[in-house]
Formats: C-alpha cells, sequence, structure tokens
C-alpha cells in the first residue's frame, strides 16, 4: 500500500479580496463573452470570472477571460508620448500636444506632397465601435485619404466578400442558438475547441442533446475533428472543388429545395452547369476525399431539416478564401438552409469587435453597410457629417495587404498604424520590414510600446485598452455588448477615442464636423444613421445593452417603442421570402470554377504548411505573451510533425529544426504527433519571426486576404541544438 494514499488534501482556492464586481465584455475573440472584473479595496482589478445570466457565454470563460483583468498592468505598456527623427534614433519623451501636431503636419506635408492617397491609415478589430466611427468620420470627412482599411482583412475579408457576393451585404444571417435547432453540422476549416472554446461548448452542449452528426473539413485531426462524427482530410485549398461535389449530387440526386430556389434566388441554371462538371470520381482525385463519402456527406446535409455550416480561417486565409464562403452560402440556398432556425451559413468571426469595424468604420465604404460606389449612400453621410459629397472618393482604395505592396513600390509615404502590429501578422515579414524602412512617416497608435511595428516609427501614441475605455463591441452573431471603464489607462496613456477627437479638432479648425466627446453620444448618432437598414440598431442604447448582456441587431426604433424586448436566445436575417440585400431582393446563386494556384510541394519544398491558433494565446502574443497563466503552455514556437517524417529526418521530440519556404527561414521545437499527415506540418502563428517569414503574400482576388494555410516548406535538421535554443529564447523577449 502506497503510504499516505487515503489521506484527502483540501484544496484552497486564494482569496482575492474582491470586494465589488464589474460588467465588460471580453476583448479577445468574437464570441461575445459577457465578463466581470473583481475589484480589491484599492480600486485593483484582481479577478475575472463569466457572467451567468449572459446569454452567450452562461457563467463561462476560457483560459485567455480567466486572467483577462492581468493585462492592465501587464509589461510593455506605453505610458507617455514620444517622438524621433528617424526610425534608427533613440526615443525621446514628449507632450500630446507637440506629438498630435506633429501628426497632423506630416499628414497634410505628405498629402500636399505626393497626393491625398500617399498617407495610409490602418486600425485594428480591438477597438471599441464608437471608436471605428469617430476614426472613419475622420478620415473619410477630414483627412480624405482613400487608402484606409483594418487588420480584420487577415481574417474576415473573405467572409464579408463572400456574403457581399451572395446575399448583396455583409452581417451573418444565423445565431449561436441555431445549434439547439440543427440536424446536420459542417465545420469547414474550424477549429472550435481551441479558437472559440465557449462557442465550441455551446455547439457541444446541443450535440448532446439533438445528437445531430458533425461533418469537420481540415488537413489536420483538430480537437474538433477528433470529435467529429465524419473528418474529411482535404487537400489544402480544395474546399470549392469538394463543395462543387456536394452540389452536384445535391442536384443530381433531387436533394435540392426547388421551392426556395425559386423564390429567393438568382442563377440555379448556371450553377448547376458548373457543378456538373465536378462529379464525385473526378473532385476525389483534386480534394483527396473519396467519392462515397462526397456522397454520403451531400446526403447526410441535404436530407437533415436544418443543415448548419460554421467556418473561420481555413476557409478564408486561402487565395479562394471569398469563393469558399461563397460555396458555402450556394450549399444554404440551394437546400433552403437560410434564414430558418438551424439553418445558417456562419462566419464565426475572428477578433472581438472585427463585427463592429465592418458594421461601422467605414474601412470598406461609409457607416451602416453602405457604398462609397453608391452615390445615394455618398449624399446621405455627406449631407449627415456636413461635409462636400465630392470629397469622398468613389470607390474603395487599397486594402491593408495592397497597402504595404504600395508602401514597398514607394506610392505610399505615410502610415498611422493604431492597435495592429503588421511586422509580426502578415505574411513573408521581409518583405513588410522593407516596406517600413521606407516610410518618410510613421504613428505608431497602440497599449503596448515594444511591438515589433514600433521599431519604424517616428511619433508614438500611448493608447489605452479594452476596459479602459468606454463604448461596444459586436460578436460572431451580431451581438452588440457594453464595454464599461473598469481601469485608468496606465500614466499619460489616453483612450483612443480621446486621441481621435483631438486629432479631429485639429483637421476640423471650422468646426464643420460634429465630433461627440463620449461614447453613448456617438452610439446615439450611430442609432440615427441606421434606421431602416440591415443593420438596424436605432432601438438600442448603451443601458439597454448592459442590462440585456447584448442585444443582437436589428433592434429598431419602432421595436422599442411598441415594447417589443429583445430577443434573449437568437434573432436571424433573411427569415422571409425576398429579404436579401440586392435590389430583387434575391439572393446570387454564384458558379465556382476551380482555377488552382496555390503553392504546393515539389521536390525543393516537399512540405505542406499549416498555420492556425492555440487556445491560450491570441495572435501576435502581444497581451498574451505577458500574462504568465497563459504564456507558461507555450512560450516557444514549435511545430506538429509527424512521427514518421520525424523519424524519416532523424528528428527527436523537442529538437530545434529548421523550417525552409521561397521567402525565408524560421526555427522551431518539433513535436511529433499523428494529428497531421506525414506531409503537413502544424505551426502556431503567434511568434514573431517565425510563422510568417514563411507564409506567401498570395491574395484572394476578392477580399485581398492572405493564403496563410496554403505554402510549401522544408525540414532541416539542426546541428547546434544549444545555439538553436538560446536564439529562439532571445527572440522571444518584449
Amino acid at each position: 500500500m502506497l503510504f499516505g494514499r487515503t489521506q484527502k488534501n483540501p484544496i484552497t482556492i486564494a482569496d482575492k479580496q474582491v470586494v465589488d464586481w464589474k460588467y465588460a465584455a471580453c476583448g479577445y475573440c468574437s464570441t461575445g463573452c459577457s465578463i466581470e472584473v473583481g475589484m480589491n479595496a484599492d480600486g485593483k482589478p484582481v479577478a475575472s470570472r463569466g457572467v451567468a445570466d449572459a446569454d452567450v457565454n452562461r457563467g463561462k470563460l476560457c483560459l485567455k477571460g480567466i486572467f483577462e483583468h492581468e493585462l492592465f498592468d501587464s509589461a510593455g505598456r506605453g505610458t507617455v508620448p514620444k517622438m524621433r527623427n528617424h526610425w534608427n534614433q533613440e526615443w525621446q519623451r514628449t507632450d500630446w500636444d507637440t506629438a498630435l501636431d506633429k501628426l497632423h503636419d506630416e499628414v497634410r506635408r505628405i498629402q500636399a506632397k505626393h497626393g491625398p492617397d500617399s498617407f495610409a491609415i490602418i486600425s485594428t478589430g480591438q477597438m471599441l465601435t464608437e471608436e471605428f466611427y469617430t476614426l472613419g468620420k475622420l478620415t473619410r470627412g477630414l483627412i480624405g485619404t482613400n487608402n484606409y482599411d483594418g487588420n480584420t482583412t487577415l481574417c474576415m475579408s473573405s467572409a464579408v466578400s463572400g456574403y457581399k457576393r451572395s446575399f448583396g451585404s455583409d452581417g451573418p444571417p444565423g445565431c449561436y442558438e441555431d445549434f439547439e435547432h440543427t440536424g446536420c453540422l459542417i465545420a469547414w476549416g474550424s477549429n472550435l475547441p481551441e479558437q472559440h472554446p465557449i462557442i465550441y461548448w455551446r455547439m457541444k452542449e446541443a450535440q448532446e442533446k439533438r445528437g445531430f452528426p458533425l461533418i469537420v473539413v481540415d488537413p489536420r485531426v483538430t480537437m474538433l475533428a477528433q470529435n467529429a462524427n465524419m473528418h474529411l482530410t482535404i487537400t489544402p485549398g480544395t474546399d470549392v472543388v469538394l463543395m462543387n461535389a456536394l452540389m452536384h449530387v445535391i442536384f443530381k440526386e433531387g436533394l435540392h429545395d426547388q421551392r426556395y430556389i425559386d423564390a429567393n434566388t438568382n442563377g440555379v441554371e448556371a450553377l448547376r452547369a458548373e457543378v456538373e462538371k465536378y462529379d464525385p470520381v473526378t473532385a476525389a482525385k483534386i480534394c483527396g476525399i473519396d467519392e462515397d463519402t462526397i456522397r454520403v456527406v451531400a446526403r447526410t446535409f441535404a436530407k437533415a431539416p436544418a443543415a448548419m455550416q460554421i467556418w473561420t480561417m481555413g476557409i478564408n486565409q486561402s487565395t479562394h478564401g471569398s469563393d469558399g464562403v461563397v460555396g458555402i452560402n450556394n450549399l444554404a440556398l440551394i437546400t433552403g438552409n437560410i434564414g430558418k432556425p438551424g439553418g445558417t451559413s456562419l462566419s464565426i468571426t475572428g477578433q472581438c469587435n472585427a463585427m463592429g469595424t465592418r458594421e461601422w468604420s467605414s474601412c470598406s465604404g461609409l457607416p451602416g453597410f453602405r457604398y462609397l460606389e453608391v452615390p445615394e449612400h455618398r449624399a446621405e453621410m455627406a449631407k449627415f457629417w456636413n461635409v462636400d459629397e465630392e470629397f469622398f472618393p468613389k470607390k474603395r482604395g487599397m486594402l491593408q495587404t495592397d497597402i504595404y505592396q504600395a508602401m514597398e513600390a514607394g506610392q505610399i509615404k505615410g502610415l498611422w498604424l493604431i492597435a495592429t502590429n503588421p511586422m509580426s501578422s502578415l505574411p513573408n515579414t521581409a518583405r513588410i520590414r522593407r516596406a517600413m524602412e521606407q516610410l518618410e512617416f510613421c504613428v505608431v497608435q497602440d497599449c503596448y510600446q515594444d511591438t515589433e511595428s514600433a521599431q519604424y516609427a517616428h511619433v508614438y501614441l500611448p493608447a489605452g485598452t479594452w476596459a479602459e475605455k468606454d463604448g461596444v463591441m459586436t460578436n460572431t452573431e451580431r451581438r452588440i455588448n457594453r464595454v464599461k471603464p473598469l481601469a485608468i489607462p496606465p500614466g499619460e496613456a489616453k483612450p483612443d477615442l480621446w486621441v481621435f477627437n483631438r486629432m479631429a479638432e485639429r483637421f476640423n479648425k471650422a468646426g464643420k464636423v460634429n465630433f461627440p466627446e463620449t461614447a453613448g453620444e456617438i452610439f446615439l448618432e450611430m442609432g440615427q444613421l441606421s434606421k431602416g437598414r440591415l443593420a438596424d440598431i436605432s432601438g438600442m442604447d448603451h443601458a439597454l445593452l448592459e442590462k440585456n448582456r447584448g442585444v443582437q441587431w436589428p433592434y429598431t426604433a419602432e421595436q422599442r417603442d411598441k415594447g417589443e424586448v429583445p430577443p434573449k436566445g437568437g434573432k436571424r436575417i433573411y427569415t422571409v421570402d425576398g429579404t436579401f440585400s440586392y435590389p430583387d431582393g434575391r439572393a446570387k446563386l454564384i458558379p465556382l470554377p476551380f482555377i488552382d494556384n496555390n503553392e504546393v510541394p515539389d521536390e525543393k519544398f516537399p512540405i505542406w504548411l499549416n498555420t492556425g491558433r492555440l487556445i491560450e494565446h491570441w495572435h501576435g502574443r502581444t497581451k498574451t505573451g505577458k500574462i504568465g497563466n497563459n504564456n507558461k503552455y507555450s512560450p516557444i514556437p514549435f511545430i506538429e510533425i509527424n512521427p514518421d517524417l520525424a523519424a524519416q529526418l532523424g528528428i527527436q521530440r523537442g529538437e530545434y529544426v529548421r523550417m525552409v519556404s521561397r521567402r525565408g527561414d524560421a526555427v522551431a521545437m518539433a513535436q511529433p504527433t499523428q494529428r497531421v499527415p506525414k506531409n503537413m506540418v502544424f505551426l502556431p502563428f503567434h511568434f514573431h519571426d517565425c510563422a510568417n517569414r514563411l507564409t506567401l503574400g498570395l491574395l484572394d482576388p476578392h477580399s485581398r486576404q492572405p493564403a496563410y494555410k496554403q505554402s510549401a516548406v522544408r525540414i532541416e535538421k539542426i546541428a547546434d541544438q544549444v545555439a538553436a535554443a538560446k536564439l529562439s529564447m532571445e527572440m522571444r523577449k518584449f
């Protein structure tokens, strides 16, 4: 008998001395969890917990949310404005007025010398919606550059483009409640347990009750795939082929919903003609899924009383990303699975407020899903903002990924970066570095002063983060939730809204354009602009959002005035015939020829490189890398490598290896696992100077989103393991 086997030590939980809990919405992913931060007697945030009566997360938080309160005093926070004449000089402390005057003067100098579009502005999916709206008003209404975009191009641009092409407007049609009504779920390139753990819990709870089949399409054996009824290990970049083959079977066997197609869509004959080319036998040779499996999946999906599809970056981050989204929408439309409980195509958004920037930032056009290309929209916004209609460009300018190519070519001379870090997040890092070095002027506005991109800045503006600010965010299912200021930004740092309003004063000296000072006032202004549009929020205000733990749009002033309470469970759009956003009210069925323009393995670079997210980290680790309870799980980059490939190359577990692509090389630790096939490695994208030294800059022609998921590399054994370990450690310092 083992000594002490019968003794049980009591479990003790540290008392954080919380005296008050304050409400906010989580600032990491797009799930939209309601969170409460515990404050001690000194007013310091010391704990986080989920909100029990919030419909989204029902009291639960993931690993990142549990420790989110530690963000406020994490390392590397910027506390004072700084300036320098050249990016290779030392920073000099300055005051806010001097720094903002410098930004104003440089914008106007560069525009006067090189043209209005020679200065670019790139924001983020991390700010609050009122901040997005104010920055958009400043950029479109006063500064006048058309090269204005956000880092959401790197994650959700394909979803936006696909929704617009199919339905006439952006906006996910479904909601989380659809898990509780569906009869079949296909997950395309989505690993919910690690990417969006609370959405996974919602899905899994519904599946256990209803028993619907889960079909996962992913080249890697993800955590979600391990729990699937069917796992389709597709050849990277060939999702459109599989979608066309599924539609081929559905049409061939008469499993489509002809009534819904006739009542709600255009283009079915052209679609049928295209998918006729993709019989399962032919498709199997391209996408790697055998013909019988294709038929079983098609029948399972089409025969379900309601069928649901979700996707994340596995679809979006591809040269066929927008087509992949359209293919998902095509499948939903021909089977009548749009706008009904359990039937939807639901993109799982990336960042906490990527939906907010899509709705209100003016990056892709004008607020409230208005387009620069539509004269009536330009006239409406010019009148509302009191600016000259001719000041607006007639079409959208460059997206983020094109902006950096233009910088490299010398067409863009100045850059305002806001809460984003392209030196870590964009593909083909070497090209981004060259582009940043060529700028005449760069300002970085960020809550952290030690981001990799800040090394190329001439001005640094210290900003607040998350719940140091006041405003709202919109989650994956169109639910708007309140973020309240729980802490004060450190030192002289200021909320982003304060910075934008102070800049507006400098560009708006005549006072023609109104810039409200508080987030509550701005939200009501947005509500006025939203009346009668798809994303109608005119019935909402900050108090209602906090009271209801978030409200989904649309919720109109008419609904509010009639006493109609916002639905607690879920709200859908496109719920009746003829409600799509095209002028005739119909959706478009769009044929999708497959053009194989992927980078594929060859003799010199024989291994697929797949990239993705870990549950403990967020994007470039700017935040989670500084929180010990997140960073400890994976403080250095590693690759998942098949044991057979590792043995063939003579690589042992825990050894560092060198990956080489056509763009560059990177070093990571090898972790043999059967989760990847022999011809593939998986590399988390969170680590600076690693994954994106390898990824290629090929872009989707519709969305301009990079193809992070399809690259080719070779793996080399490293002789000097001590030097490799030291290099990895030094590169992970902040």
